[in-house]
């Protein structure tokens, strides 16, 4: 792959990154339920730390990791948002849109480690990918909480 493929791929990245900082942004400031706040302000967190690594390639190979990622996959956290959430609701769909944004992160992510020459850079794309897998599996495991509680709710079992 030549330099500038990798300037571009780096590019995309840090765009992709940005993007699901702001949704997650916007999503925690419109929410009313607490706990969605909170969960959506953690993944912007991670999200500009993730950005904070790709645009600074002279630092360490894979961003800091704190204790964010045990949150985000803490039962406590997805019972709060069950609770305070409905299933048909605007936080269900910013779930549901945030699982697609992980999606797409970990594709990228794991393209680009994959491609990668620099074993620097292979490492660096290899390690985000696997932080938006965790985010990717917490988000998953959520949605479909919710749309079994909707199921369940509005009857939909054809047994």
């Amino acid at each position: 792959m030549t330099d500038e493929a990798a300037r571009q791929a780096l590019k995309r990245a840090i765009l992709l990154e940005v993007q699901s900082r702001l949704f997650y942004e916007q999503v925690a400031s419109q929410t009313k339920a607490p706990a969605v706040a909170e969960l959506f302000r953690m993944l912007a967190e991670e999200e500009k730390k993730h950005a904070q690594a790709l645009s600074s390639r002279t630092g360490p190979a894979a961003p800091e990791r704190e204790s964010v990622p045990d949150t985000l996959s803490s039962t406590i956290l997805n019972a709060q948002v069950r609770r305070q959430i409905g299933a048909a609701s605007y936080e269900a769909a910013a779930i549901s849109a945030a699982l697609e944004l992980e999606n797409r992160a970990v594709a990228v992510y794991s393209e680009r480690a994959e491609s990668a020459a620099d074993p620097q850079e292979k490492e660096l794309y290899r390690s985000l990918a696997q932080w938006e897998m965790e985010h990717q599996r917490f988000l998953a495991r959520l949605n479909s909480e919710l749309i079994e509680e909707i199921w369940n709710d509005k009857g939909f079992w054809p047994f």
